[in-house]
């Protein structure tokens, strides 16, 4: 359903910032732009949490024609515990998927409330 939706917008996207009269020069101009700006939605890299290896991934959603950014952080080696996230803000998933992946190990007593604090705090 999410790809569907994301393909639409796009398509409709595209009609309404082109002109009616494209050459096929103007296209080969644009696509890599329009590519560049898709991929970049998705992201996948790891990270360093108190001394041990996380890895996380982000991708888009749209829900009632509005953008969404979905997160996901685990520490493979350490605990099954995942953070997981959703907001509007592309920069902000990241912080709020590790925030939850530290409030869940501070529960499943993995962290002490000192190593937690710097994590959860505002």
């Amino acid at each position: 359903m999410g790809v569907c939706v994301l393909t639409m917008a796009l398509t409709v996207a595209l009609a309404v910032a082109l002109p009616s009269q494209c050459s096929a020069a103007d296209w080969g101009a644009f696509m890599p732009s329009i590519a560049t700006r898709l991929t970049g939605l998705w992201e996948t890299g790891e990270l360093e949490l108190l001394g041990h290896y996380c890895v996380y991934s982000v991708k888009p959603t749209f829900q009632r024609w509005q953008l969404y950014f979905i997160g996901s952080m685990w520490c493979p080696g350490w605990t099954p515990i995942r953070g997981v996230a959703e907001t509007r803000s592309r920069s902000g998933v990241v912080g709020k998927m590790t925030q939850d992946f530290v409030g869940k190990a501070l529960k499943a007593d993995l962290l002490s409330d000192e190593e937690a604090e710097a994590w959860l705090s505002p």
